[in-house]
Protein backbone atom coordinates (compact mmCIF):
# COMPACT_ATOMS: atom_id res chain seq x y z
CA UNK A 1 0.00 0.00 0.00
CA UNK A 2 1.28 3.45 -0.89
CA UNK A 3 1.83 6.16 1.69
CA UNK A 4 -0.50 9.15 1.91
CA UNK A 5 2.11 11.35 0.30
CA UNK A 6 2.65 8.89 -2.54
CA UNK A 7 -1.08 8.74 -3.26
CA UNK A 8 -1.29 12.52 -3.35
CA UNK A 9 1.73 12.83 -5.63
CA UNK A 10 0.30 10.26 -8.05
CA UNK A 11 -3.06 12.09 -8.07
CA UNK A 12 -1.34 15.39 -8.85
CA UNK A 13 0.54 13.74 -11.71
CA UNK A 14 -2.35 11.75 -13.15
CA UNK A 15 -5.64 13.50 -12.45
CA UNK A 16 -6.64 16.76 -14.13
CA UNK A 17 -5.94 19.53 -11.64
CA UNK A 18 -9.18 21.48 -11.57
CA UNK A 19 -9.58 21.02 -7.80
CA UNK A 20 -7.32 22.25 -5.02
CA UNK A 21 -7.53 19.23 -2.76
CA UNK A 22 -6.88 19.05 0.98
CA UNK A 23 -3.89 16.95 2.12
CA UNK A 24 -5.83 13.87 3.19
CA UNK A 25 -6.53 10.54 1.49
CA UNK A 26 -9.80 9.08 2.74
CA UNK A 27 -10.10 5.32 2.78
CA UNK A 28 -13.52 4.46 4.25
CA UNK A 29 -16.42 5.81 6.24
CA UNK A 30 -18.98 4.67 8.77
CA UNK A 31 -22.03 6.61 9.86
CA UNK A 32 -20.94 10.24 10.19
CA UNK A 33 -17.21 9.37 10.46
CA UNK A 34 -14.49 9.22 7.82
CA UNK A 35 -11.15 7.42 8.12
CA UNK A 36 -7.99 8.20 6.18
CA UNK A 37 -5.28 5.83 4.96
CA UNK A 38 -3.35 6.44 8.18
CA UNK A 39 -6.34 5.24 10.23
CA UNK A 40 -7.20 8.68 11.62
CA UNK A 41 -10.88 9.40 12.36
CA UNK A 42 -12.74 12.52 11.20
CA UNK A 43 -16.16 13.96 12.04
CA UNK A 44 -17.86 14.77 8.75
CA UNK A 45 -19.99 17.91 8.46
CA UNK A 46 -19.61 18.19 4.67
CA UNK A 47 -21.21 14.90 3.53
CA UNK A 48 -19.32 14.93 0.24
CA UNK A 49 -20.92 18.33 -0.52
CA UNK A 50 -24.40 17.40 0.76
CA UNK A 51 -24.40 13.98 -0.94
CA UNK A 52 -24.17 11.42 1.89
CA UNK A 53 -27.55 12.12 3.42
CA UNK A 54 -27.81 8.73 5.09
CA UNK A 55 -24.15 8.67 6.05
CA UNK A 56 -21.46 6.13 5.19
CA UNK A 57 -21.59 2.35 5.05
CA UNK A 58 -25.34 2.09 5.56
CA UNK A 59 -26.05 -1.66 5.63
CA UNK A 60 -29.43 -1.48 3.89
CA UNK A 61 -28.08 0.62 1.01
CA UNK A 62 -25.05 -1.66 0.75
CA UNK A 63 -27.24 -4.75 0.55
CA UNK A 64 -29.48 -3.20 -2.12
CA UNK A 65 -26.47 -2.33 -4.26
CA UNK A 66 -24.83 -5.74 -3.80
CA UNK A 67 -28.05 -7.46 -4.80
CA UNK A 68 -28.36 -5.34 -7.94
CA UNK A 69 -24.72 -5.95 -8.90
CA UNK A 70 -25.53 -9.64 -9.08
CA UNK A 71 -28.57 -9.04 -11.29
CA UNK A 72 -28.07 -6.26 -13.85
CA UNK A 73 -25.95 -3.10 -14.03
CA UNK A 74 -26.97 -1.63 -17.36
CA UNK A 75 -29.38 -2.28 -20.22
CA UNK A 76 -29.83 1.19 -21.86
CA UNK A 77 -33.02 3.19 -22.11
CA UNK A 78 -34.14 1.24 -25.16
CA UNK A 79 -35.67 -1.16 -22.62
CA UNK A 80 -37.54 -0.99 -19.31
CA UNK A 81 -35.98 -1.94 -15.98
CA UNK A 82 -37.56 -2.58 -12.60
CA UNK A 83 -35.42 -0.33 -10.31
CA UNK A 84 -36.02 2.72 -12.53
CA UNK A 85 -39.78 2.23 -12.28
CA UNK A 86 -39.57 1.82 -8.51
CA UNK A 87 -37.32 4.87 -8.07
CA UNK A 88 -39.50 6.94 -10.39
CA UNK A 89 -42.66 6.08 -8.49
CA UNK A 90 -41.11 6.93 -5.13
CA UNK A 91 -39.65 10.21 -6.38
CA UNK A 92 -42.92 11.34 -7.95
CA UNK A 93 -44.85 10.42 -4.80
CA UNK A 94 -42.41 12.42 -2.66
CA UNK A 95 -42.54 15.48 -4.91
CA UNK A 96 -46.04 15.49 -6.37
CA UNK A 97 -44.58 15.99 -9.84
CA UNK A 98 -45.83 14.13 -12.92
CA UNK A 99 -42.81 12.94 -14.92
CA UNK A 100 -39.16 12.20 -14.15
CA UNK A 101 -36.04 11.86 -16.31
CA UNK A 102 -33.02 10.26 -14.62
CA UNK A 103 -29.60 11.77 -15.35
CA UNK A 104 -26.03 11.06 -14.27
CA UNK A 105 -25.55 14.28 -12.27
CA UNK A 106 -27.09 17.51 -11.08
CA UNK A 107 -25.50 19.46 -13.90
CA UNK A 108 -27.14 17.16 -16.44
CA UNK A 109 -30.46 17.62 -14.65
CA UNK A 110 -30.13 21.39 -15.13
CA UNK A 111 -29.31 20.85 -18.81
CA UNK A 112 -32.51 18.86 -19.16
CA UNK A 113 -34.55 21.49 -17.35
CA UNK A 114 -33.28 24.18 -19.71
CA UNK A 115 -34.23 22.02 -22.67
CA UNK A 116 -37.74 21.51 -21.27
CA UNK A 117 -38.15 25.29 -21.05
CA UNK A 118 -36.83 25.88 -24.55
CA UNK A 119 -38.99 23.11 -26.01
CA UNK A 120 -42.07 24.35 -24.15
CA UNK A 121 -41.63 27.80 -25.70
CA UNK A 122 -40.82 26.41 -29.16
CA UNK A 123 -44.02 24.33 -29.07
CA UNK A 124 -46.01 27.53 -28.56
CA UNK A 125 -44.60 29.74 -31.31
CA UNK A 126 -41.84 27.92 -33.21
CA UNK A 127 -39.37 30.66 -32.32
CA UNK A 128 -35.68 30.38 -31.46
CA UNK A 129 -35.20 33.63 -29.57
CA UNK A 130 -36.59 32.71 -26.17
CA UNK A 131 -35.04 34.00 -22.97
CA UNK A 132 -34.54 32.60 -19.48
CA UNK A 133 -34.19 34.65 -16.30
CA UNK A 134 -31.64 33.36 -13.79
CA UNK A 135 -30.29 34.80 -10.53
CA UNK A 136 -27.07 36.57 -9.65
CA UNK A 137 -24.82 34.63 -7.25
CA UNK A 138 -26.49 31.37 -8.26
CA UNK A 139 -24.79 28.08 -9.03
CA UNK A 140 -26.27 25.43 -11.32
CA UNK A 141 -23.27 23.50 -12.63
CA UNK A 142 -20.18 23.56 -14.84
CA UNK A 143 -21.36 22.42 -18.29
CA UNK A 144 -21.92 25.19 -20.82
CA UNK A 145 -25.70 25.18 -20.45
CA UNK A 146 -25.70 25.05 -16.65
CA UNK A 147 -22.87 27.57 -16.54
CA UNK A 148 -24.91 29.92 -18.71
CA UNK A 149 -27.55 30.22 -15.97
CA UNK A 150 -24.97 30.40 -13.16
CA UNK A 151 -24.79 34.00 -11.96
CA UNK A 152 -21.10 34.19 -11.22
CA UNK A 153 -18.78 35.81 -13.74
CA UNK A 154 -15.75 34.15 -12.16
CA UNK A 155 -16.99 30.76 -13.34
CA UNK A 156 -18.24 32.03 -16.72
CA UNK A 157 -15.50 34.30 -18.03
CA UNK A 158 -13.00 31.76 -19.45
CA UNK A 159 -15.72 29.89 -21.34
CA UNK A 160 -17.65 32.63 -23.10
CA UNK A 161 -19.60 32.87 -25.33
CA UNK A 162 -22.20 30.82 -23.47
CA UNK A 163 -25.72 30.03 -24.63
CA UNK A 164 -27.63 33.21 -25.53
CA UNK A 165 -30.84 34.58 -24.11
CA UNK A 166 -30.00 34.47 -20.40
CA UNK A 167 -30.72 37.48 -18.18
CA UNK A 168 -29.85 37.83 -14.50
CA UNK A 169 -32.05 39.23 -11.74
CA UNK A 170 -31.35 39.73 -8.03
CA UNK A 171 -32.29 36.85 -5.74
CA UNK A 172 -35.12 37.80 -3.35
CA UNK A 173 -35.83 40.97 -5.36
CA UNK A 174 -39.12 40.42 -7.21
CA UNK A 175 -39.05 43.79 -8.94
CA UNK A 176 -35.71 42.94 -10.56
CA UNK A 177 -37.31 39.82 -12.04
CA UNK A 178 -40.37 41.70 -13.26
CA UNK A 179 -38.13 44.24 -14.99
CA UNK A 180 -36.62 41.51 -17.20
CA UNK A 181 -39.82 39.81 -18.33
CA UNK A 182 -40.86 40.31 -21.94
CA UNK A 183 -42.74 38.36 -24.60
CA UNK A 184 -39.63 36.22 -25.25
CA UNK A 185 -39.19 35.05 -21.65
CA UNK A 186 -39.97 31.36 -21.33
CA UNK A 187 -38.72 30.48 -17.83
CA UNK A 188 -37.27 31.63 -14.53
CA UNK A 189 -34.67 29.38 -12.89
CA UNK A 190 -33.47 29.70 -9.30
CA UNK A 191 -32.29 27.71 -6.31
CA UNK A 192 -34.91 27.52 -3.58
CA UNK A 193 -31.98 28.10 -1.25
CA UNK A 194 -28.75 29.41 -2.73
CA UNK A 195 -25.98 27.10 -1.53
CA UNK A 196 -22.70 27.99 -3.22
CA UNK A 197 -23.82 31.63 -3.21
CA UNK A 198 -23.66 31.84 0.58
CA UNK A 199 -26.63 29.91 2.10
CA UNK A 200 -29.48 32.27 1.25
CA UNK A 201 -33.03 30.87 1.46
CA UNK A 202 -35.65 32.36 -0.85
CA UNK A 203 -38.15 34.55 0.96
CA UNK A 204 -41.75 33.38 0.80
CA UNK A 205 -42.83 36.68 -0.74
CA UNK A 206 -40.22 36.36 -3.48
CA UNK A 207 -40.94 32.74 -4.35
CA UNK A 208 -44.70 33.25 -4.39
CA UNK A 209 -44.23 36.39 -6.48
CA UNK A 210 -42.12 34.59 -9.06
CA UNK A 211 -44.69 31.76 -9.21
CA UNK A 212 -47.46 34.28 -9.89
CA UNK A 213 -45.32 36.04 -12.49
CA UNK A 214 -44.72 32.76 -14.32
CA UNK A 215 -48.41 31.92 -14.24
CA UNK A 216 -49.43 35.34 -15.54
CA UNK A 217 -46.98 35.18 -18.47
CA UNK A 218 -47.22 31.43 -19.24
CA UNK A 219 -43.58 30.88 -18.28
CA UNK A 220 -42.07 27.87 -16.52
CA UNK A 221 -40.74 28.09 -12.97
CA UNK A 222 -37.61 25.90 -12.61
CA UNK A 223 -36.46 25.25 -9.05
CA UNK A 224 -32.98 23.83 -8.52
CA UNK A 225 -33.13 21.51 -5.49
CA UNK A 226 -29.88 19.70 -6.18
CA UNK A 227 -28.28 20.76 -2.90
CA UNK A 228 -31.23 21.94 -0.80
CA UNK A 229 -33.60 19.09 -1.68
CA UNK A 230 -33.86 15.52 -0.38
CA UNK A 231 -34.81 16.49 3.15
CA UNK A 232 -31.95 18.87 3.81
CA UNK A 233 -34.07 21.88 4.84
CA UNK A 234 -36.46 19.85 6.99
CA UNK A 235 -38.83 19.31 4.09
CA UNK A 236 -38.38 16.64 1.45
CA UNK A 237 -37.97 19.47 -1.05
CA UNK A 238 -37.34 23.02 0.07
CA UNK A 239 -40.19 24.48 -2.01
CA UNK A 240 -42.73 22.41 -0.08
CA UNK A 241 -42.42 24.65 2.99
CA UNK A 242 -43.54 27.61 0.85
CA UNK A 243 -46.38 25.78 -0.88
CA UNK A 244 -44.95 26.96 -4.22
CA UNK A 245 -44.80 24.08 -6.68
CA UNK A 246 -42.42 24.41 -9.64
CA UNK A 247 -43.12 23.40 -13.22
CA UNK A 248 -39.68 21.78 -13.39
CA UNK A 249 -37.43 20.67 -10.55
CA UNK A 250 -33.86 19.37 -10.51
CA UNK A 251 -32.53 16.97 -7.89
CA UNK A 252 -29.30 14.99 -7.39
CA UNK A 253 -26.66 14.78 -4.61
CA UNK A 254 -28.38 12.90 -1.75
CA UNK A 255 -30.71 11.06 -4.15
CA UNK A 256 -28.12 8.29 -4.60
CA UNK A 257 -26.24 8.61 -1.29
CA UNK A 258 -22.93 8.51 -3.14
CA UNK A 259 -24.02 6.71 -6.29
CA UNK A 260 -23.98 9.28 -9.13
CA UNK A 261 -27.56 9.99 -10.12
CA UNK A 262 -29.64 13.09 -10.77
CA UNK A 263 -33.08 13.81 -12.19
CA UNK A 264 -35.27 16.53 -13.56
CA UNK A 265 -38.97 16.34 -12.84
CA UNK A 266 -41.80 18.15 -14.57
CA UNK A 267 -45.44 18.85 -13.76
CA UNK A 268 -48.54 19.38 -15.88
CA UNK A 269 -47.82 21.45 -19.02
CA UNK A 270 -44.06 21.04 -18.64
CA UNK A 271 -44.41 17.26 -18.36
CA UNK A 272 -45.65 17.03 -21.95
CA UNK A 273 -43.26 19.55 -23.49
CA UNK A 274 -40.70 17.04 -24.75
CA UNK A 275 -41.25 13.82 -26.66
CA UNK A 276 -39.18 10.87 -27.91
CA UNK A 277 -35.94 12.04 -29.49
CA UNK A 278 -35.85 15.43 -27.74
CA UNK A 279 -33.49 14.25 -25.00
CA UNK A 280 -31.55 11.12 -24.12
CA UNK A 281 -28.86 9.48 -22.02
CA UNK A 282 -26.87 6.26 -22.22
CA UNK A 283 -26.25 5.64 -18.54
CA UNK A 284 -28.96 7.74 -16.93
CA UNK A 285 -31.52 5.71 -14.98
CA UNK A 286 -29.72 2.39 -15.31
CA UNK A 287 -30.66 -0.41 -12.89
CA UNK A 288 -27.69 0.09 -10.57
CA UNK A 289 -28.12 3.81 -9.86
CA UNK A 290 -31.91 3.64 -9.65
CA UNK A 291 -31.66 0.71 -7.23
CA UNK A 292 -29.67 3.09 -5.02
CA UNK A 293 -32.22 5.89 -5.41
CA UNK A 294 -35.18 3.59 -4.75
CA UNK A 295 -33.59 2.34 -1.52
CA UNK A 296 -32.62 5.87 -0.42
CA UNK A 297 -36.18 7.11 -0.94
CA UNK A 298 -37.57 4.07 0.90
CA UNK A 299 -35.25 4.68 3.86
CA UNK A 300 -36.06 8.39 4.00
CA UNK A 301 -39.69 7.47 4.56
CA UNK A 302 -39.10 4.47 6.85
CA UNK A 303 -36.65 6.31 9.09
CA UNK A 304 -38.59 9.60 9.09
CA UNK A 305 -35.48 11.50 8.00
CA UNK A 306 -37.31 14.77 7.30
CA UNK A 307 -38.70 14.90 10.84
CA UNK A 308 -35.24 14.13 12.22
CA UNK A 309 -33.71 16.99 10.22
CA UNK A 310 -36.29 19.43 11.63
CA UNK A 311 -35.29 18.41 15.15
CA UNK A 312 -31.52 18.34 14.74
CA UNK A 313 -31.55 21.37 12.43
CA UNK A 314 -33.13 23.45 15.15
CA UNK A 315 -30.46 22.37 17.60
CA UNK A 316 -27.67 23.12 15.12
CA UNK A 317 -29.11 26.58 14.50
CA UNK A 318 -29.20 27.33 18.23
CA UNK A 319 -25.57 26.27 18.69
CA UNK A 320 -24.34 28.18 15.63
CA UNK A 321 -26.07 31.34 16.83
CA UNK A 322 -24.10 31.04 20.07
CA UNK A 323 -20.93 31.24 17.99
CA UNK A 324 -22.23 34.41 16.29
CA UNK A 325 -22.77 35.96 19.72
CA UNK A 326 -19.37 34.85 21.01
CA UNK A 327 -17.03 35.79 18.15
CA UNK A 328 -17.02 39.31 16.77
CA UNK A 329 -15.60 38.15 13.43
CA UNK A 330 -18.71 36.00 12.83
CA UNK A 331 -21.39 38.39 11.62
CA UNK A 332 -24.41 36.32 10.64
CA UNK A 333 -26.10 32.92 10.68
CA UNK A 334 -28.30 31.75 7.78
CA UNK A 335 -29.95 28.57 6.64
CA UNK A 336 -32.61 25.94 7.25
CA UNK A 337 -32.57 22.39 8.59
CA UNK A 338 -29.16 20.87 7.92
CA UNK A 339 -27.97 23.37 5.35
CA UNK A 340 -26.70 26.28 7.41
CA UNK A 341 -23.94 28.83 7.19
CA UNK A 342 -21.88 31.29 9.23
CA UNK A 343 -20.65 34.49 7.60
CA UNK A 344 -17.25 35.82 8.65
CA UNK A 345 -15.44 39.13 8.29
CA UNK A 346 -12.31 37.22 7.32
CA UNK A 347 -11.47 34.50 4.76
CA UNK A 348 -12.64 31.10 5.96
CA UNK A 349 -10.24 28.92 3.93
CA UNK A 350 -7.60 28.83 6.72
CA UNK A 351 -10.29 27.91 9.27
CA UNK A 352 -11.60 25.08 7.10
CA UNK A 353 -8.05 23.80 6.59
CA UNK A 354 -7.15 23.99 10.28
CA UNK A 355 -10.36 22.24 11.28
CA UNK A 356 -9.41 19.35 8.99
CA UNK A 357 -5.74 19.02 9.87
CA UNK A 358 -5.79 19.95 13.57
CA UNK A 359 -9.23 18.90 14.77
CA UNK A 360 -10.11 16.15 12.25
CA UNK A 361 -13.33 17.98 11.41
CA UNK A 362 -14.60 18.13 7.83
CA UNK A 363 -16.37 21.39 7.01
CA UNK A 364 -16.61 23.24 3.70
CA UNK A 365 -16.97 26.84 2.55
CA UNK A 366 -19.51 28.67 0.41
CA UNK A 367 -17.60 31.49 -1.24
CA UNK A 368 -14.69 33.14 0.51
CA UNK A 369 -16.26 34.16 3.81
CA UNK A 370 -18.99 31.63 4.64
CA UNK A 371 -18.59 28.25 6.33
CA UNK A 372 -21.25 25.84 5.12
CA UNK A 373 -22.61 23.07 7.35
CA UNK A 374 -24.17 20.25 5.32
CA UNK A 375 -23.59 17.12 7.42
CA UNK A 376 -25.15 13.71 6.87
CA UNK A 377 -28.84 14.00 7.72
CA UNK A 378 -28.47 11.25 10.32
CA UNK A 379 -26.31 13.26 12.75
CA UNK A 380 -27.42 13.49 16.38
CA UNK A 381 -27.13 16.31 18.91
CA UNK A 382 -23.95 14.78 20.29
CA UNK A 383 -22.34 15.25 16.87
CA UNK A 384 -23.38 18.90 16.80
CA UNK A 385 -21.77 19.37 20.23
CA UNK A 386 -18.60 17.66 19.07
CA UNK A 387 -18.45 19.79 15.92
CA UNK A 388 -18.91 23.02 17.88
CA UNK A 389 -16.16 22.01 20.30
CA UNK A 390 -13.73 21.25 17.48
CA UNK A 391 -14.62 24.38 15.50
CA UNK A 392 -14.35 26.56 18.60
CA UNK A 393 -10.82 25.30 19.19
CA UNK A 394 -9.89 26.64 15.75
CA UNK A 395 -11.83 29.88 16.15
CA UNK A 396 -10.02 30.68 19.39
CA UNK A 397 -6.82 30.91 17.35
CA UNK A 398 -8.34 33.64 15.17
CA UNK A 399 -8.74 36.12 18.01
Amino acid sequence: MLSKQEYMEKAEAEIYKTYNRFPVVFDHGDGVRLYDTDGQEYLDFGAGIAVMGLGYNDPEINEALKAQVDKLLHISNLFYNVPAVEAGERLLNASGMDKVFFTNSGTEAVEGAIKVARRFAYNKDGGHDHEIIAMNHSFHGRSLGALSVTGNDHYQEPFKPLIPGIKFAEFNNLESVKALVNDKTCAVILETLQGEGGIYPASEEFLRGVRTLCDDHDMLLILDEIQCGMGRTGFMFAWQQYGVKPDVMTVAKALGNGVPIGAFLAAQKAATAMGPGDHGTTYGGNPFVTAAAAKVLELFEKRRIVEHVKDIGGYLEKELKKLVDHYEFITEHRGLGLIQGLEFTLPVAPIVSQALTEQKLVIISAGTNVIRFVPPLVIEKEHVDEMVEKLSAVLEQQK
